[in-house]
């Protein structure tokens, strides 16, 4: 195929694969985000745009590696019960609604700073509704603070969620260094959550009403729980150490398959291999059309943006999230952020804006849907309207605290 096809090629695929992707599905066909993805890298090689080795080289194993090993050791602490013992004793403490608010902002957004937001909110919201239920409380507010923290709180390390990953993979950045400059957002970010969800619900936050919770009854497996937790104390020192996060994570699901004396088949239960088919196909697509259009000029016209100026990235970084989802907007920022002075810093501000640019709308983010529908499906409706009364105050200051930090 001569250059010129070869490019049009690469731009239409690239851009119908990415409008599949932000619509979430393509009209008339059963073809959702994954399958988009892997046809769109299928076509790149299909039309000559990338070689087969090409595509090969262009999946970031790293990343791969990464999300797979933290997968399994996820796994493994949601099977024993370790989460569920975590929330239940941090909630239950709580003798106020207000005190149960900040428990439960506290138990997703600390959680979620280490192990893979989406994961927290799928433990947390059973839990939360079972209590608010006992309580007679409104389960809204609680809902929302569930998803809220758990986006602010997964900000903070390269575990955090599955786009923090790809770009701790691709910049090199230590977890440390990573953590060091992102944690500040989601300690202020965690205490605005806690502040605009008081304000809008102040009948339910500002009351003299006191609660009594008794601790719900929790399946645990003791020996599970140990093991799960100290295999995961391990690879935080070990990220923090220095190692390299995909070794780490890796390494740390292979110990826990061999030595859980849990069948295998219960672990592999919890590897989403659509998500990693998925973050593979995007590789290739980016790679294909950053083959065939990234050229001298296209950078140096992008270069005249200035995009290392803080504000500016995080604005176009925001705004590309709420488009096409974050993990596919860092992928598509990817050739022009390596390509600045200082592309650390921006990759920086590049993984603080595609996160908390997650709570804008109820669509945002997997993690607000994991909670959405799960409410619904115990009956409990969370609007669009009431979520943006949080998410969209909360969005803006959260990034603007972010720029001031960064």
């Amino acid at each position: 195929m001569r250059a010129e096809a070869q490019q049009i090629a690469g731009i239409v695929i690239f851009l119908l694969t990415y409008a599949v992707v932000a619509v979430g599905r393509l009209p008339g066909f059963r073809l959702d985000r994954p399958a988009a993805a892997f046809f769109g890298a299928a076509a790149m090689v299909g039309f000559g745009v990338l070689s087969p080795a090409q595509a090969y080289h262009a999946i970031d194993m790293d990343t791969i590696a990464l999300l797979l090993g933290m997968m399994i050791v996820v796994a493994s602490l949601t099977r024993s019960g370790a989460f569920r013992l975590i929330v239940a004793w941090a909630v239950t403490r709580a003798r106020h609604p207000l005190l149960l608010l900040v428990a439960i902002v506290l138990a997703s957004g600390v959680l979620s700073a280490f192990m893979v937001n989406d994961t927290i909110c799928l433990v947390m919201t059973p839990l939360v509704l079972d209590l608010v239920e006992r309580l007679r409380r409104p389960p809204v507010p609680y809902l929302l603070a569930i998803a809220m923290a758990a986006n602010i709180g997964s900000v903070t390390t390269i575990t955090g969620n599955p786009h923090n990953m790809i770009i701790g993979s691709l910049s090199h950045i230590s977890y440390g260094r990573f953590a060091a400059a992102l944690a500040p957002v989601a300690a202020v970010g965690l205490v605005l959550v806690v502040v605009l969800i008081a304000i809008v619900w102040k009948g339910e936050f500002f009351s003299t009403v006191r609660i009594v919770a008794e601790t719900p009854r929790t399946h645990a497996s003791g020996p599970l729980v140990r093991l799960s937790a100290f295999v995961m104390l391990a690879m935080v020192a070990g990220f923090f150490a220095g190692a390299p996060p995909a070794a780490v994570a890796i390494v740390g699901g292979a110990v826990l398959l061999v030595i859980s004396r849990t069948k295998p088949e219960k672990f592999y239960a919890g590897i989403d291999g659509v998500l990693l088919l998925m973050f593979a196909s995007l590789f290739v697509v980016v790679a294909g059309v950053e083959h065939v259009v990234l050229t001298p000029g296209l950078i140096d016209a992008v270069a005249g943006l200035h995009l290392e100026r803080t504000w500016l990235l995080t604005i176009v970084t925001a705004v590309l999230s709420n488009i096409v989802s974050n993990v596919p907007a860092v992928l598509v920022l990817h050739p022009f952020i390596s390509r600045l002075n200082d592309s650390a810093h921006a990759w920086l501000i590049v993984a603080m804006a595609s996160t908390l640019a997650g709570n804008l709308t109820l669509l945002g983010s997997v993690a607000n849907l994991i909670v959405a529908q799960q409410a619904r499906a115990r009956g409990v409706h969370i609007s669009l309207w009431a979520y943006a009364l949080v998410g969209v105050p909360l969005t803006l200051l959260t990034l603007a605290v972010g720029i001031v930090l960064l």
